[in-house]
């Protein structure tokens, strides 16, 4: 007997869409007006997997990554272009500054500190080193508070050796169009390059994350840092979304019951049946990133037919109420869609009272994990 391929042993297969990917990233530089677009990649590209993803937005033509840690950068650079600069978010933390030279990594610089490393560095090289410089202008999370920078116009000297690449800052809560923060730090960024070294005063900006590309030239600057948008998560609240769907996570039946009135599904019997009910298990579960909140809130298709998530989401499997369909519809092994074109990111996100990002980023690592590419050949 032949033994089975790696998507028939798996509880289920999550397809990435590497092609809507690519559609997404060019439809969001359209919106740019000729503003350099670039793509953040972080937690391996927002748990879709940098090493796949980002080539293919390379090749829809992006040269500017950005990724959170180090070691991100470290994995990731072999896969990139020798063309394509490759951001660190957090910066330097001591003692790792030579490691960015040596992997061809640029660190935002997000505090005087930071600063310092990276110029003694320099000093140590002999010659001035790219980097980024982030201003706080409301997130209170990372980049130079208004004294600090202060700091850096009272004695330029210290930067002495950083090359700027970009003064960049990042937005609040540009998700919500009305919001006046947005305002709020578009003038503090304005006001705060305006009172840096002169040096600085003049290098390229970046505000705009994936809302803020939404809000219009003023947010734009000269370069944009899209993320979640990349994948399809909606970047203005309450507006329609006009990027496309970049995942589809399919979990196996792995078996059918027929229950009658009164009897529960589930942890904590926190679901009873009012009527005789057809219950299908699927494999899967909050290990593999289908988050408990969706206990008796989720709903998945089958075809066009909605099937009720009832009971508590478990460890490995989750329970559909399955009575809308033929008793001969399903079987061990079929496919049901949990996330896809019948219900996105966005609105799963909603029924687990969390965000899009969450969704992405909790994916799970059993999952046969299936790239395509247009009409291409699919990949795993």
């Amino acid at each position: 007997m032949t033994e089975p391929r790696r998507h028939e042993r798996a509880g289920a297969i999550l397809t990435i869409d590497l092609a809507a990917i690519r559609a997404n990233y060019r439809l969001l530089r359209e919106r740019l007006g000729g503003v350099r677009c670039a793509a953040v990649v972080k937690a391996d590209a927002y748990g879709l997997g940098a090493a796949r993803v980002a080539p293919a937005l390379a090749a829809a033509g992006c040269r500017d990554f950005f990724v959170a840690h180090l070691e991100e950068g470290m994995a990731l650079r072999p896969a990139l272009p020798k063309d394509a600069a490759l951001y660190v978010l957090h910066g330097a933390l001591p003692g790792t500054e030579a490691e960015f030279l040596a992997h061809d990594l640029v660190p935002v610089l997000n505090s005087l500190a930071q600063i310092a490393g990276w110029t003694a560095l320099a000093r140590a090289r002999g010659r001035a080193l790219p980097a980024i410089l982030q201003l706080d202008t409301g997130m209170s999370r990372l980049g130079l508070a208004a004294d600090e920078a202060k700091a850096l116009s009272a004695e330029p000297r210290r930067l002495e050796g950083v090359a700027p690449v970009y003064v960049m800052s990042h937005l609040a809560c540009a998700e919500q169009r009305g919001h006046a923060m947005n305002g709020e730090q578009l003038a503090r960024f304005r006001a705060l390059r305006e009172a840096l070294p002169a040096g600085l005063r003049q290098a390229p900006a970046s505000f705009a994350n994936s809302s803020g590309i939404f809000l219009g030239a003023d947010y734009h600057f000269d370069l944009a840092r899209p993320g979640a948008a990349l994948y399809g998560v909606a970047p203005i609240l309450g507006e329609a979304n006009p990027l496309a769907s970049a995942v589809r996570l399919e979990g196996k039946v792995v078996q059918l019951r027929e229950i009658p009135p009164g009897a529960s599904v589930g942890y904590g019997a926190r679901w009873r049946a009012e009527g005789t009910r057809r219950i299908a298990t699927v494999a899967v579960g909050y290990a593999d990133g289908f988050l408990r909140s969706l206990s008796n809130r989720a709903v998945a298709h089958f075809g066009d037919t909605p099937l009720p998530l009832v009971g508590g989401v478990s460890m490995d499997t989750i329970t559909l109420d399955a009575s809308a369909l033929a008793p001969d519809a399903l079987a061990p092994g079929s496919l049901v869609e949990l996330l896809g074109p019948h219900h996105g990111v966005d609105a799963l996100a909603a029924e687990a009272g969390t965000i899009g990002y969450e969704i992405l980023t909790s994916l799970g690592r059993r999952y046969f994990r299936r790239y395509r590419d247009g009409e291409a050949r699919d990949s795993s």
